[in-house]
C-alpha cells in the first residue's frame, strides 16, 4: 500500500469525526461521473448503453459539486465514461482541488496528451488509467487495437509533466495468476506507476460480454495466486491490507456501499455504481431510503459474485480503524 501521509492523515481525521460525532453511514469517496459518453465500447462495461439523449448529456460544474459538498466526502473519483470527453472536466477538478479534495480522474488515456495542459499537478489529484493487461489483453479488453500503447505513451508523457499517475486494473476469469504478475510487474517495475488498484469484474447488467465474471471462489484463488512470493507486498498497491486479505479468501465482510456512493446525471445511484435500484436527489436521500441490510454476498442473489472494491473496501477501511493492530498495519503497508 501506498497511500501518502498526506491523504492517510486527512482521511484518518475524517474517521475519527464521524467516530466522535456518532456518524454511522458517511462517505469516503464519491464515484462521480458527470456523463456517460465514452470514445470506446469496452466489452464488460454497460455504460454506453444508456439512451442516445442521455449519451449527449454532460452534467454542470456547479451539480458535481453541490453533490459533493452535499455529502463531504473527502475523495472524489471521477469516472464515466470517458471524463476527459467533458468540455469543463479541468474546470471541475480545479474546484475540487481548491476544496481540497483528492482527486482521482479515470481514464482510457486516449484524449490525455490533446487535454493534459488544461490541467495542473498537485498533491490533491492523480489520473487514474485503466489498464486490464499487457497490450494483447487489455486491447481484446477494450475492442480496439492500439489503445494499450497509446496510454503508455500518455502515462510516460503524465509522469515526465510532473502529475501523479495511478492504474485501475480489472479482473476477469479469463485471467491467470501469472497474467495478473505481469501487468502489475510491467505497471510497478517499468512504468514507475505511484499507486495501483485492482478490482475483480462485476457483471454489468447491460454489459455486452457476459461470460467471463468471477466468482468469489475463483477471484480468491487467483489473488492468493497472485500475490504470492512476496507480490503483494513489492506492487504500490492501493488498497488496506485487509481488503487484499479479502480478495484473497483471508478475511470476509459485509458490504458497505454507502461508503463508495455514485453520483452521475440520474441521481445518486441505489444502492451503488454497479446495480441501479432507482435513484435520488440527495445523499440523505440515499443513505435514508436505502435498504442497506438486503444487499450484499448471500442476501441478494445480484450481490452473490461481487467482491467490488465499492462494497467492501470501506468495510475493510473501518475495519483497519477499528483495530490498533491492522492500523500499525496499514501504516507499514503490509
Amino acid at each position: 500500500m501506498s497511500v501518502s501521509l498526506r491523504q492517510s492523515m486527512r482521511i484518518g481525521s475524517y474517521l475519527m469525526r464521524q467516530k466522535l460525532t456518532g456518524t454511522k453511514k458517511f462517505p469516503l469517496l464519491v464515484e462521480l461521473e458527470p456523463l456517460f459518453a465514452c470514445n470506446l465500447k469496452c466489452a464488460g462495461c454497460g455504460k454506453i448503453q444508456q439512451p442516445h439523449t442521455l449519451l449527449k448529456q454532460r452534467m454542470p460544474v456547479e451539480q458535481a459539486l453541490a453533490a459533493i459538498e452535499e455529502c463531504g466526502a473527502p475523495m472524489v473519483s471521477i469516472a464515466g465514461g470517458e471524463p476527459l470527453m467533458h468540455p469543463q472536466i479541468h474546470e471541475l477538478v480545479a474546484e475540487l482541488v481548491k476544496r481540497k479534495k483528492f482527486v482521482f480522474l479515470c481514464t482510457n488515456a486516449l484524449l490525455l496528451p490533446k487535454k493534459i495542459d488544461k490541467f495542473k499537478p498537485s498533491p490533491y489529484f492523480a489520473w487514474v488509467v485503466h489498464i486490464d493487461g499487457l497490450r494483447e489483453r487489455h486491447d481484446e479488453s477494450v475492442c480496439k487495437d492500439g489503445v494499450f500503447d497509446d496510454a503508455v505513451a500518455a502515462i510516460k508523457m503524465a509522469k515526465e509533466r510532473g502529475f501523479k499517475v495511478n492504474t485501475n486494473t480489472t479482473v476477469f476469469n479469463t485471467d491467470t495468476p501469472q497474467t495478473v504478475i505481469d501487468v502489475l510487474s510491467y505497471l510497478n517495475d517499468d512504468l514507475g506507476i505511484d499507486e495501483m488498484q485492482i478490482s475483480p469484474a462485476y457483471a454489468y447488467e447491460k454489459a455486452p460480454d457476459q461470460d467471463h465474471f468471477l466468482g468469489v471462489t475463483e477471484t480468491r484463488e487467483l489473488f492468493r495466486k497472485a500475490f504470492d512470493n512476496g507480490n503483494r507486498k513489492r506492487w504500490r498497491l492501493n488498497h488496506t491490507p485487509l481488503f487484499l486479505d479479502f480478495l484473497e479468501g483471508k478475511e470476509d465482510f459485509g458490504c458497505t456501499a454507502w461508503g463508495i456512493p455514485s453520483y452521475s446525471l440520474l441521481g445518486w445511484q441505489k444502492p451503488c455504481y454497479l446495480m441501479s435500484d432507482g435513484y435520488v436527489k440527495t445523499y440523505k436521500e440515499l443513505i435514508e431510503t436505502t435498504d442497506w441490510d438486503s444487499y450484499g454476498r448471500g442476501k441478494d442473489p445480484r450481490c452473490a459474485n461481487c467482491m467490488a472494491h465499492c462494497g467492501y473496501e470501506p468495510s475493510a477501511v473501518l475495519a483497519t480503524m477499528g483495530s490498533l493492530r491492522e492500523t500499525l498495519r496499514a501504516a507499514r503497508g503490509s
